[in-house]
């Protein structure tokens, strides 16, 4: 008989409470590595999310579209979605030249040049698809599967599913995360246990310098007193659990008091980058005010991952321009793109090099991508784009330089291969050696999973 965590937890004599705290805490993260925890072998053992808040333009980076450089400034010759964010005019060229790269020859926007050199470690997936084109949905639906509920998202799923391989480190950390469109939700446990909501390391609005988890030092007390007084409340607490039965928010409320405690040695060392050489801060582009921003995140990621953390998630939300270009989209995605194009490919040679590339899965990808359509004076800009977007993968478990699934000849619609949201989640899962069907929490009478009732294995990306 198959079960959920949770139910072999609560049909356990006393669940998690009966256990000594020392042991079940000590514990946690080798049980969540247990072959209880996958379904089937894992290709990938942690997934590294670069999120580009704001929606990047897939027909100006990824997605070359030579009939519509032709058709600059033609009418669309067919009817647009029926449901639009906003007005939009005729086709708009790109105003970016592309390139092909690597043995692959895939052609890629002079935007990314030095992601270009690692396209043949790539899995383009040209043809995804949503369903909702206002940000707030649309956040809510790559994070969480959802864009009209409040539900767990898919760090927390991820970190559910197979915990943490640090037991001092949470298993999901979001660094510099965007409290627009959604803020917490889109890393929050919801129903889930508490312990496996995602971390925030500061926020979009500030400077990654200042990405701390906060109150990890507490200035008026000792370390030994903290120990006492956490002591006590878990004597409490356990003696509460030890007459009333299994107690799931409680257990999980015990597990990150303790997390909390442990985390005050091990964070400030996961996030001290003075450790790195003068040479690993130049290939992430620290060394340079316009990309040292990025590339502090994305260190942070690779650091966190070799530590164990199964999912960080790394959030490119400049507070002036993000990717949202309705206008200026020349400005705008050339100052982006500037930003992150050398801190993600430092981020790829890092992990190669290092041998985490073969069990790390990197992921890039905003909450939709943009329309093939002019909007605003000027003749530059464009409007958000559910129906057809560009996401990436690279390493643990996908083939690299490919290109998977199309849109229509000017980057309007998913019409080949079509990829939806849901399809990603329950590939993302896959690749963590977990089916997306079994991965259930029940919550309200009903069982919940990351791709509710749809999903499927996007099994020609799979290597």
């Amino acid at each position: 008989m198959n079960l959920t965590r949770r139910q072999l937890l609560s049909q356990c004599s006393a669940g998690f409470g009966s256990l000594a705290l020392g042991s079940l805490l000590a514990d946690e993260g080798s049980a969540a590595n247990s072959s209880f925890a996958t379904h089937f072998p894992a290709r990938a053992k942690r997934i590294i999310f670069l999120f580009m808040k704001g929606g990047p333009s897939q027909i100006d980076t990824f997605d070359y579209k030579p009939q519509l450089q032709k058709d600059d400034q033609k009418p669309l010759p067919f009817d647009k979605p029926r449901v639009q964010f906003a007005p939009t005019g005729d086709l708009l060229a790109s105003p970016w030249k592309f390139r092909r790269y690597g043995e692959s020859g895939i052609a890629v926007s002079e935007l990314f040049p030095h992601v270009a050199k690692c396209v043949d470690d790539l899995c383009i997936i040209n043809s995804m698809h949503g369903s909702n084109p206002a940000h707030g949905g649309a956040c809510l639906k790559i994070h969480t599967g959802t864009d009209t509920f409040v539900r767990p998202s898919m760090g927390a799923w991820v970190s559910y599913g197979l915990g943490t391989e640090n037991e001092n480190l949470p298993g999901f950390i979001t660094i510099c995360p965007t409290l627009a469109h959604g803020g917490t939700k889109n890393w929050s446990s919801a129903f889930l246990p508490a312990s496996h909501s995602g971390t925030p390391l500061g926020n979009a609005s500030q400077s990654s310098e200042q990405a701390r988890v906060k109150y990890m030092h507490n200035a008026q007390m000792s370390r030994k007193s903290q120990r006492m007084q956490l002591d006590m409340t878990q004597t409490l607490n356990q003696s509460f659990l030890d007459s009333s039965g299994p107690d799931a928010e409680l257990e999980a409320r015990i597990a990150s008091f303790e997390l909390a405690f442990r985390m005050q040695t091990e964070m400030p060392a996961a996030l001290d980058l003075a450790a790195e050489t003068k040479s690993m801060h130049s290939l992430y582009g620290i060394d340079d005010p316009i990309t040292a921003d990025f590339g502090r995140q994305c260190l942070m990621a690779r650091r966190f991952a070799e530590r164990g953390v199964r999912f960080v998630q790394v959030t490119h939300s400049n507070t002036d321009v993000q990717w949202d270009q309705h206008g200026n989209l020349r400005k705008g995605h050339q100052q982006n793109a500037l930003e992150v194009d050398k801190p993600i490919s430092g981020l790829l040679q890092d992990l190669k090099s290092r041998g985490l590339l073969d069990d790390t899965l990197v992921l890039w990808g905003g909450e939709f991508g943009r329309t093939p359509t002019c909007q605003g004076t000027g003749h530059d800009g464009r409007d958000h784009n559910p129906e057809g977007f560009t996401m990436w993968m690279a390493g643990g478990g996908v083939r690299g330089g490919i290109q998977y699934g199309a849109t229509d000849q000017y980057g309007y619609y998913a019409v080949e291969n079509k990829v939806h949201v849901h399809d990603l989640h329950a590939t993302l899962l896959h690749l963590m050696g977990l089916d997306h069907e079994r991965l259930t929490f029940r919550y309200a009478g009903r069982d919940f999973r990351l791709t509710d009732v749809a999903g499927h294995v996007v099994d020609g990306i799979l290597s």
